[in-house]
Protein backbone atom coordinates (compact mmCIF):
# COMPACT_ATOMS: atom_id res chain seq x y z
CA UNK A 1 0.00 0.00 0.00
CA UNK A 2 1.27 3.66 -0.58
CA UNK A 3 0.44 5.67 2.11
CA UNK A 4 1.20 9.29 0.53
CA UNK A 5 1.03 11.21 -2.77
CA UNK A 6 4.42 12.13 -4.58
CA UNK A 7 5.26 15.08 -6.21
CA UNK A 8 6.46 14.14 -9.63
CA UNK A 9 10.14 15.45 -9.91
CA UNK A 10 12.37 15.26 -12.74
CA UNK A 11 16.03 15.92 -12.78
CA UNK A 12 17.41 18.90 -13.78
CA UNK A 13 18.90 18.62 -17.26
CA UNK A 14 20.81 21.57 -17.65
CA UNK A 15 22.24 24.36 -15.71
CA UNK A 16 22.80 22.30 -12.37
CA UNK A 17 24.05 23.29 -9.28
CA UNK A 18 27.33 21.58 -8.44
CA UNK A 19 30.41 23.14 -5.59
CA UNK A 20 31.69 25.36 -8.43
CA UNK A 21 28.78 26.91 -8.61
CA UNK A 22 27.65 30.33 -6.67
CA UNK A 23 24.46 30.80 -5.24
CA UNK A 24 22.36 33.43 -3.40
CA UNK A 25 19.31 32.92 -1.66
CA UNK A 26 16.40 36.03 -1.46
CA UNK A 27 13.09 35.84 0.13
CA UNK A 28 11.29 34.23 2.69
CA UNK A 29 12.26 32.58 6.07
CA UNK A 30 12.02 29.42 4.09
CA UNK A 31 15.53 30.63 2.22
CA UNK A 32 17.18 31.10 5.22
CA UNK A 33 15.86 26.91 5.72
CA UNK A 34 17.43 26.50 2.33
CA UNK A 35 20.65 28.47 2.55
CA UNK A 36 21.00 27.15 6.56
CA UNK A 37 21.54 23.66 4.70
CA UNK A 38 23.57 25.22 1.57
CA UNK A 39 26.37 26.02 4.38
CA UNK A 40 25.82 23.12 6.28
CA UNK A 41 26.94 21.49 3.08
CA UNK A 42 29.97 23.80 2.49
CA UNK A 43 28.51 25.46 -0.50
CA UNK A 44 29.45 28.94 -1.99
CA UNK A 45 26.31 31.00 -0.96
CA UNK A 46 25.02 33.73 0.77
CA UNK A 47 21.57 34.31 1.71
CA UNK A 48 19.46 37.71 2.36
CA UNK A 49 21.63 40.44 2.39
CA UNK A 50 18.72 42.60 3.81
CA UNK A 51 17.19 40.23 5.75
CA UNK A 52 14.06 38.23 5.37
CA UNK A 53 12.23 39.90 2.77
CA UNK A 54 8.37 38.52 2.60
CA UNK A 55 6.82 40.07 -0.73
CA UNK A 56 8.16 39.99 -4.47
CA UNK A 57 7.99 43.97 -4.07
CA UNK A 58 10.47 43.92 -1.63
CA UNK A 59 12.96 41.67 -3.34
CA UNK A 60 12.45 43.75 -6.47
CA UNK A 61 12.98 46.69 -4.86
CA UNK A 62 16.49 44.91 -3.22
CA UNK A 63 17.52 44.04 -6.41
CA UNK A 64 16.95 47.49 -8.43
CA UNK A 65 18.87 48.79 -5.69
CA UNK A 66 21.70 46.71 -5.50
CA UNK A 67 21.98 47.26 -9.67
CA UNK A 68 21.67 50.73 -9.65
CA UNK A 69 23.75 50.89 -6.29
CA UNK A 70 22.23 52.88 -3.94
CA UNK A 71 23.80 54.73 -1.53
CA UNK A 72 21.43 55.24 2.02
CA UNK A 73 21.56 58.34 3.48
CA UNK A 74 19.56 59.49 7.09
CA UNK A 75 16.53 60.06 4.88
CA UNK A 76 16.22 56.57 4.52
CA UNK A 77 16.18 55.44 8.02
CA UNK A 78 14.14 56.48 11.24
CA UNK A 79 14.58 55.87 15.09
CA UNK A 80 11.60 53.65 16.65
CA UNK A 81 12.07 51.80 20.03
CA UNK A 82 15.40 52.84 20.76
CA UNK A 83 16.78 51.36 17.82
CA UNK A 84 17.54 52.68 13.94
CA UNK A 85 15.47 50.83 11.28
CA UNK A 86 14.75 50.80 7.23
CA UNK A 87 11.59 49.95 6.16
CA UNK A 88 13.45 48.27 3.05
CA UNK A 89 15.42 45.94 5.22
CA UNK A 90 14.38 43.36 8.39
CA UNK A 91 14.91 44.07 11.35
CA UNK A 92 17.98 42.23 11.69
CA UNK A 93 19.36 44.68 10.22
CA UNK A 94 18.20 47.30 13.02
CA UNK A 95 20.89 49.00 15.30
CA UNK A 96 21.55 51.32 17.67
CA UNK A 97 23.73 53.15 16.39
CA UNK A 98 22.28 55.11 13.23
CA UNK A 99 25.77 54.93 11.52
CA UNK A 100 26.24 51.41 12.06
CA UNK A 101 23.01 50.86 10.08
CA UNK A 102 23.88 53.20 7.40
CA UNK A 103 26.72 51.47 6.71
CA UNK A 104 25.31 47.75 7.11
CA UNK A 105 23.02 48.73 4.20
CA UNK A 106 25.36 50.48 1.70
CA UNK A 107 27.90 47.41 2.10
CA UNK A 108 24.86 44.87 1.51
CA UNK A 109 24.09 46.85 -1.33
CA UNK A 110 27.21 46.76 -2.74
CA UNK A 111 28.28 42.86 -1.80
CA UNK A 112 24.62 42.43 -3.19
CA UNK A 113 25.28 43.91 -6.53
CA UNK A 114 29.06 41.64 -6.45
CA UNK A 115 27.02 38.46 -5.79
CA UNK A 116 24.21 39.11 -8.05
CA UNK A 117 27.06 40.02 -11.06
CA UNK A 118 29.07 36.30 -10.19
CA UNK A 119 26.20 34.08 -8.81
CA UNK A 120 25.71 30.79 -11.30
CA UNK A 121 21.96 30.58 -9.28
CA UNK A 122 19.99 32.83 -7.65
CA UNK A 123 16.73 31.24 -6.06
CA UNK A 124 13.70 33.50 -4.59
CA UNK A 125 11.65 32.32 -2.07
CA UNK A 126 8.22 34.22 -1.98
CA UNK A 127 6.51 34.08 1.15
CA UNK A 128 3.43 36.26 1.03
CA UNK A 129 1.38 38.38 -1.47
CA UNK A 130 -0.08 40.90 1.21
CA UNK A 131 1.83 43.74 1.59
CA UNK A 132 1.75 47.56 3.43
CA UNK A 133 1.99 50.56 2.13
CA UNK A 134 2.95 53.69 4.68
CA UNK A 135 0.34 56.00 4.77
CA UNK A 136 2.79 58.76 4.86
CA UNK A 137 5.06 58.34 1.84
CA UNK A 138 2.59 55.92 -0.40
CA UNK A 139 5.20 53.33 -0.51
CA UNK A 140 5.07 49.44 0.20
CA UNK A 141 7.46 48.36 2.67
CA UNK A 142 9.22 45.33 3.63
CA UNK A 143 8.93 45.28 7.37
CA UNK A 144 6.78 47.76 9.65
CA UNK A 145 9.28 47.39 12.59
CA UNK A 146 6.09 46.96 14.72
CA UNK A 147 5.34 50.55 13.93
CA UNK A 148 1.36 50.89 14.80
CA UNK A 149 -0.99 49.27 12.19
CA UNK A 150 -2.72 52.45 11.84
CA UNK A 151 0.11 53.81 9.77
CA UNK A 152 -0.33 51.62 7.16
CA UNK A 153 -2.81 50.28 4.69
CA UNK A 154 -2.72 46.75 3.77
CA UNK A 155 -3.13 45.22 0.31
CA UNK A 156 -3.44 41.90 -1.38
CA UNK A 157 -0.89 42.29 -4.76
CA UNK A 158 -2.82 41.16 -7.78
CA UNK A 159 -1.56 38.42 -9.82
CA UNK A 160 -0.74 40.95 -12.59
CA UNK A 161 0.86 43.38 -10.12
CA UNK A 162 3.34 39.82 -8.97
CA UNK A 163 3.96 39.22 -12.52
CA UNK A 164 5.13 42.93 -13.72
CA UNK A 165 7.45 42.78 -10.53
CA UNK A 166 8.46 38.77 -11.44
CA UNK A 167 9.34 40.18 -14.83
CA UNK A 168 11.29 43.55 -13.60
CA UNK A 169 13.43 41.02 -11.28
CA UNK A 170 13.94 38.60 -14.10
CA UNK A 171 15.21 41.14 -16.75
CA UNK A 172 17.45 43.30 -14.06
CA UNK A 173 19.19 40.33 -12.86
CA UNK A 174 19.68 38.97 -16.43
CA UNK A 175 20.69 42.50 -17.91
CA UNK A 176 23.47 42.02 -15.35
CA UNK A 177 24.42 38.27 -15.65
CA UNK A 178 23.45 36.65 -18.62
CA UNK A 179 24.18 33.43 -17.71
CA UNK A 180 22.42 33.51 -14.02
CA UNK A 181 20.16 30.95 -13.48
CA UNK A 182 16.78 31.65 -11.66
CA UNK A 183 14.56 29.76 -9.51
CA UNK A 184 11.36 30.32 -7.67
CA UNK A 185 9.66 28.39 -4.75
CA UNK A 186 6.84 29.81 -2.86
CA UNK A 187 7.43 29.43 0.77
CA UNK A 188 5.75 26.67 2.56
CA UNK A 189 4.82 28.55 5.95
CA UNK A 190 1.27 29.57 6.14
CA UNK A 191 0.93 33.33 6.77
CA UNK A 192 -2.42 32.45 9.79
CA UNK A 193 -1.74 35.78 10.99
CA UNK A 194 -3.57 36.93 7.44
CA UNK A 195 -6.33 34.60 7.55
CA UNK A 196 -6.71 31.10 6.85
CA UNK A 197 -8.48 31.92 3.41
CA UNK A 198 -6.05 35.14 3.26
CA UNK A 199 -3.37 32.98 3.07
CA UNK A 200 -4.77 30.36 0.67
CA UNK A 201 -5.03 33.74 -1.70
CA UNK A 202 -2.13 35.18 -1.51
CA UNK A 203 -0.36 31.83 -2.22
CA UNK A 204 -2.68 31.51 -5.06
CA UNK A 205 -1.48 34.88 -6.53
CA UNK A 206 1.84 34.33 -6.22
CA UNK A 207 2.09 30.57 -7.70
CA UNK A 208 -0.46 32.18 -10.85
CA UNK A 209 2.01 34.61 -11.10
CA UNK A 210 5.02 32.52 -11.10
CA UNK A 211 4.29 30.01 -13.49
CA UNK A 212 3.33 32.92 -15.97
CA UNK A 213 7.72 33.64 -16.02
CA UNK A 214 8.94 30.25 -15.46
CA UNK A 215 10.50 29.19 -18.75
CA UNK A 216 13.22 26.82 -18.96
CA UNK A 217 14.79 28.39 -22.36
CA UNK A 218 15.55 31.80 -20.84
CA UNK A 219 16.90 29.93 -17.47
CA UNK A 220 14.05 30.65 -15.40
CA UNK A 221 12.53 27.65 -13.29
CA UNK A 222 10.02 26.91 -10.43
CA UNK A 223 10.70 24.17 -7.56
CA UNK A 224 7.59 23.12 -5.63
CA UNK A 225 8.78 23.48 -2.07
CA UNK A 226 4.94 24.65 -1.09
CA UNK A 227 3.45 21.72 -3.38
CA UNK A 228 5.57 18.94 -1.59
CA UNK A 229 4.79 20.43 1.95
CA UNK A 230 0.96 20.84 1.17
CA UNK A 231 0.71 16.88 -0.05
CA UNK A 232 3.82 14.87 0.78
CA UNK A 233 4.06 16.19 4.09
CA UNK A 234 0.52 17.48 4.95
CA UNK A 235 0.57 15.54 8.56
CA UNK A 236 1.24 17.68 11.58
CA UNK A 237 4.25 15.74 12.71
CA UNK A 238 6.26 17.49 10.21
CA UNK A 239 5.74 20.50 11.62
CA UNK A 240 6.90 22.81 14.21
CA UNK A 241 5.40 23.62 18.11
CA UNK A 242 3.34 26.82 16.50
CA UNK A 243 1.55 24.36 14.34
CA UNK A 244 2.73 26.71 10.99
CA UNK A 245 6.54 26.21 10.48
CA UNK A 246 8.08 23.13 8.88
CA UNK A 247 10.09 21.19 11.71
CA UNK A 248 13.83 20.12 10.86
CA UNK A 249 12.41 16.69 9.51
CA UNK A 250 9.94 18.56 6.66
CA UNK A 251 13.39 20.93 6.10
CA UNK A 252 15.63 18.36 5.54
CA UNK A 253 12.91 15.93 3.35
CA UNK A 254 12.72 19.01 1.10
CA UNK A 255 16.31 19.77 0.97
CA UNK A 256 16.81 15.91 -0.43
CA UNK A 257 14.16 16.32 -2.67
CA UNK A 258 15.98 19.60 -3.93
CA UNK A 259 18.87 17.86 -4.33
CA UNK A 260 17.86 14.73 -6.23
CA UNK A 261 16.40 17.38 -8.62
CA UNK A 262 19.37 20.15 -8.86
CA UNK A 263 22.19 18.63 -8.01
CA UNK A 264 24.83 17.07 -10.07
CA UNK A 265 25.55 13.37 -8.94
CA UNK A 266 29.57 14.11 -8.21
CA UNK A 267 27.69 16.90 -5.88
CA UNK A 268 25.65 14.56 -4.29
CA UNK A 269 28.86 11.86 -3.51
CA UNK A 270 30.70 15.32 -2.40
CA UNK A 271 28.19 16.11 0.06
CA UNK A 272 27.94 12.63 1.78
CA UNK A 273 32.30 13.19 2.08
CA UNK A 274 31.20 16.58 3.68
CA UNK A 275 28.80 15.28 6.28
CA UNK A 276 30.95 12.45 7.17
CA UNK A 277 33.27 15.23 8.62
CA UNK A 278 30.93 17.43 9.88
CA UNK A 279 29.40 14.75 11.69
CA UNK A 280 32.71 13.94 12.89
CA UNK A 281 33.46 17.15 13.94
CA UNK A 282 30.41 17.33 16.39
CA UNK A 283 31.90 13.86 17.87
CA UNK A 284 32.08 13.95 21.72
CA UNK A 285 34.08 11.04 22.94
CA UNK A 286 33.81 9.53 26.30
CA UNK A 287 38.19 9.72 26.12
CA UNK A 288 39.55 12.68 24.16
CA UNK A 289 43.03 11.28 25.42
CA UNK A 290 42.42 7.73 24.26
CA UNK A 291 44.76 6.27 21.02
CA UNK A 292 41.49 5.58 19.01
CA UNK A 293 40.04 8.82 19.11
CA UNK A 294 43.38 10.61 18.24
CA UNK A 295 43.77 8.13 15.67
CA UNK A 296 39.73 9.56 14.67
CA UNK A 297 41.66 12.71 14.71
CA UNK A 298 43.84 11.56 12.33
CA UNK A 299 42.10 10.41 9.32
CA UNK A 300 39.50 13.12 9.68
CA UNK A 301 42.03 15.49 8.86
CA UNK A 302 43.16 13.32 6.22
CA UNK A 303 39.54 13.79 4.64
CA UNK A 304 39.26 17.41 5.16
CA UNK A 305 42.72 17.87 3.58
CA UNK A 306 41.82 15.63 0.23
CA UNK A 307 38.60 17.68 0.25
CA UNK A 308 40.18 20.90 0.22
CA UNK A 309 43.10 20.52 -2.12
CA UNK A 310 39.65 20.13 -4.82
CA UNK A 311 37.90 22.41 -3.31
CA UNK A 312 40.00 25.20 -1.23
CA UNK A 313 37.23 27.54 -0.29
CA UNK A 314 35.80 25.58 1.84
CA UNK A 315 36.38 27.02 5.50
CA UNK A 316 35.02 23.77 8.55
Amino acid sequence: MIFQTQIPLKKQPHHQIDYHSNLLLLGSCFSENIGNQLSYYKFQSKQNPFGILFHPKAIELLITNSINQKEYTEDAIFFHNERWHCFEAHSALSSPSKEELLSNLNNNVNSTFKQLKDASHVIITLGTAWVYREIATDTLVANCHKIPQKKFLKELLSIDEILESLEAINSLVQSLNKDISIIYTVSPVRHIKDGFIENQRSKAHLLSAIHQVVEPRKKVYYFPSYEIMMDELRDYRFYAEDMIHPNQTAINYIWEKFSETWFTEDTLKVMKEVETIQKGLTHKPFNPNSEAHLLFLEKLQQKKEILLQAFPFMNF
